[in-house]
């Protein structure tokens, strides 16, 4: 297992927890990917590029302004790695989430080059 990888997707996820996008975007490569847990192609909606994935992060924290990724376990060899954590969020129309989860990660140079989320699709909890 790679340590400093894990030490990375940790600070990753506080980072996203906390939804501070400065530090998160810190932690990706230059040309980092992010396939979104939906969208109309075999990936989901890609985004590329530190703009459009802090577009896409930004606008993911608008639409759930209490989005939190808990309970996470955390493990990398080599240059991939996964965070499996719980998913949990109120969009602004009042519809909760709760759902497991996986982001897949593909790692560069100490960064995170690709991020690939997987949610459980499971109904609007009340």
């Amino acid at each position: 297992m790679s340590q400093s990888n894990v030490d990375l997707l940790k600070a990753f996820s506080q980072a996203l927890n906390d939804h501070d996008i400065d530090k998160v975007m810190s932690m990706m490569t230059d040309d980092c990917v992010f396939h979104a847990i939906a969208g109309p192609d075999l990936m989901g909606k890609t985004f590329t590029g530190q703009d459009e994935v802090r577009q896409a992060l930004e606008g993911a924290w608008k639409n759930a302004p209490d989005a939190q990724w808990v309970d996470g376990e955390h493990y990398a060899v080599e240059d991939h790695g996964f965070s499996e954590t719980t998913y949990k969020g109120t969009t602004t129309d009042g519809a909760r989430s709760e759902a497991r989860m996986i982001d897949a990660f593909t790692f560069r140079d100490g960064k995170i080059a690709v991020k690939n989320a997987f949610r459980k699709n499971r109904p609007a909890i009340s």
